[in-house]
C-alpha cells in the first residue's frame, strides 16, 4: 500500500517477524501458565479464557510494548508480563463485543467464537474474568519492582479500557448502527474504540522505563497515527478482505450502515490516508535510532498487512 520510508527493508521484514514470532511464543506460554485450568468446577471458565486467548491473532499490543521498551533497554520479561495483560484486555474485549446482544460473530481467529464454543454465560464471566486479570498481573510486583510503575501501569490501563476509551468507543460504535456520524465522529469513535489500547501498549514500554509524560510525546504521536492506520485499513480489508484471511465475518458495517473511514472517504483516498499516517507515525520517531527499528517496521506492517 506505500513506497520504502526508509532502511533497509529486508533487515526490517526480518526484525518484524523474528519479533513477532517471539513474542507471540512468549505470550502464549504466559497464558498458558497464568490460565492453568483448576481441578474444580471452574474448569470450562478457564478453558473458555484459554479458547480465546492462546494460539490466536496478531498479539500487535503485545508487539507495540515488546518495540517500545526496546527503547529504553527494558527487560524483555517485564514487557513481556505488561503485553500479556494489555493482550488479556483485548481479548476480553472480544469476547464480549462477539456476544448476541453485541456485534454477533460466530468466528474470531479462524475458530468459533466463545460464546458459540461454549455459551454465552461462559463467555460472559470469561471476559470478565480477563478484565480482571490483567490489572492482578500488572499489580504483581513480578512485572516490575517499583510500585509506582506498577500504579502508573494500572491507571493508564484502567483509562484506555474504560468509558474514556475502549469502552466509550464501542459505545459510540453501537450508536453508529441508528446516526449517521461524519468523519471527525468516526476518527473519534475509532481513536477510542482501537486507538486508546494501542496508545496504551506504546506508552506502557517508556513507563516501565520510567520516562516522564513530558519524555513520551513522540510515542504518544506514534501510537495516534499508527492506531487511525490500523483502523482505515480495518475498514479497507472490510470491504476488499478475504474471510478465510481475516479469521472472521467481513462486510458487517455495510450490512449495518455503519459510516467508516471507506464510506467517508473512498477507498482510494482512504488509502493515501493510511499511508500518509504511517509515515507521520514514523516521523515521530525521528529522535531515536536504530533502537526504534521495530517500531518503524511495525508502522509499516499496518498498512502492507492482509488480515
Amino acid at each position: 500500500m506505500m513506497g520504502v520510508v526508509d532502511g533497509d527493508t529486508d533487515y526490517a521484514a526480518r526484525l518484524l517477524e523474528r519479533a513477532q514470532d517471539e513474542v507471540a511464543t512468549g505470550i502464549d506460554q504466559l497464558f498458558d501458565r497464568l490460565l492453568a485450568v483448576p481441578a474444580d468446577p471452574r474448569g470450562r471458565l478457564y478453558e473458555a479464557m484459554r479458547h480465546a486467548a492462546i494460539a490466536g491473532g496478531k498479539r500487535l499490543r503485545p508487539l507495540l510494548v515488546r518495540a517500545a521498551g526496546d527503547l529504553f533497554h527494558v527487560d524483555r520479561a517485564l514487557s513481556l508480563r505488561v503485553g500479556a495483560a494489555v493482550e488479556a484486555m483485548h481479548v476480553y474485549s472480544l469476547i464480549h463485543d462477539d456476544l448476541p446482544c453485541m456485534d454477533d460473530d460466530d468466528m474470531r481467529r479462524g475458530k468459533p467464537t466463545v460464546h458459540k464454543a461454549f455459551d454465552d454465560a461462559t463467555a460472559v464471566l470469561a471476559g470478565d474474568s480477563l478484565h480482571a486479570l490483567a490489572f492482578e498481573w500488572l499489580v504483581d510486583p513480578a512485572t516490575h519492582s517499583d510500585p509506582f510503575v506498577r500504579t502508573e501501569l494500572i491507571r493508564e490501563l484502567a483509562l484506555a479500557a474504560g468509558p474514556a476509551g475502549m469502552a466509550g468507543g464501542q459505545m459510540m460504535d453501537l450508536a453508529a448502527e441508528t446516526a449517521d456520524f461524519d468523519l471527525p465522529t468516526v476518527t473519534r469513535l475509532q481513536q477510542l474504540k482501537t486507538g486508546a489500547l494501542i496508545a496504551f501498549s506504546v506508552e506502557a514500554g517508556a513507563i516501565l522505563a520510567r520516562i516522564p509524560p513530558e519524555g513520551r510525546r513522540p510515542l504518544r504521536g506514534y501510537a495516534r497515527d499508527i492506531g487511525l492506520a490500523f483502523q482505515i485499513v480495518d475498514d479497507i480489508m472490510d470491504v476488499e478482505g478475504d474471510e478465510t484471511l481475516a479469521g472472521k465475518a467481513l462486510h458487517k458495517d455495510a450490512a449495518a450502515g455503519k459510516a467508516t473511514f471507506v464510506t467517508l472517504m473512498g477507498l482510494e483516498r482512504a488509502r493515501e490516508q493510511a499511508a500518509l499516517l504511517v509515515e507521520q507515525a514514523i516521523a515521530h520517531l525521528a529522535g531515536f535510532g536504530e533502537e526504534a527499528g521495530l517500531l518503524r517496521a511495525i508502522a509499516r506492517y499496518v498498512v502492507e498487512r492482509d488480515h
